[in-house]
């Protein structure tokens, strides 16, 4: 025999972690996943301020943000990110919060301009809310007032970087501490405040619902909440069929 066949050779052991979770090939598709989901982004902007403004050099020929994966939708059923553009009315923040929640899962948030990390040059405004991650999880804050084009698609790379590592999955927060986002909903809007969405609901079929998803402003809130009833539809002519 050979010295080099006599040489021992070390052959590194692999563990397997318990419960499935070393399943190489399930690791290769939720790699997949992760890069097709951070290749194929669907946007929906909420014009609130003047940060809109930026938004269509974005997406125009120069900047070009739709060679990045990134285009815009008009329905929240098929938007993957909203961009929150500027300072954000009490009124409007009402709409916002029921254009996330209708959104389909896992969903993205971009607060574009100072007005949505802290107010801005509005702080002093009894009308505007100052901080909009204490309303809904964001993801990531672009800064500046205006930030141009070249902030927000860098802005854009560095979440699809972070969907694509698995590191953006604030949307689980939402549903993980929704008694916490509804309690600072219900500071600013009334106690009685609500949406049509069924967000406890949605985080048992998300397997998202954890002991904080419930608490004292939840149960405010179902003390408040009517649901919602179908409208009557009728069909005829003539008016006998408006009885």
């Amino acid at each position: 025999m050979s010295k080099l066949n006599s040489i021992p050779v070390a052959v590194p052991v692999v563990q397997q972690p318990s419960g499935g979770a070393g399943n190489l090939l399930a690791n290769v598709f939720d790699e997949l996943t992760a890069f097709c989901r951070s290749r194929s982004l669907f946007m929906l902007h909420y014009c609130t301020g003047c940060g809109a403004i930026e938004l269509p050099p974005a997406m125009t020929s120069r900047f070009d943000m739709e060679r990045l994966g990134i285009q815009p939708m008009v329905t929240p059923r098929q938007a993957d990110i909203l961009l929150v553009t500027g300072y954000v009315s009490t009124k409007t923040l009402k709409r916002i919060i029921l254009t996330y929640e209708q959104m389909n899962s896992p969903k993205y948030v971009i607060g574009i301009c100072s007005c949505t990390v802290n107010g801005g040059m509005y702080w002093q405004s009894y009308a505007t809310a100052k901080v909009l991650a204490d309303y809904m999880p964001v993801d990531m804050y672009i800064a500046g007032c205006m930030p141009r084009p070249e902030a927000v698609i860098s802005g854009l790379r560095e979440l699809m970087a972070n969907i694509r590592a698995g590191r953006s999955d604030n949307w689980k927060d939402y549903y993980r501490h929704y008694d916490h986002y509804l309690g600072n909903q219900q500071r600013l809007f009334g106690e009685n405040w609500q949406t049509p969405t069924d967000v406890i609901g949605e985080a048992r079929h998300y397997d998202q619902f954890g002991p904080e998803t419930l608490g004292e402003h939840t149960a405010l809130l179902e003390r408040h909440q009517t649901p919602l009833l179908p409208f009557e539809m009728r069909l005829g002519l003539g008016s006998e069929s408006n009885k």
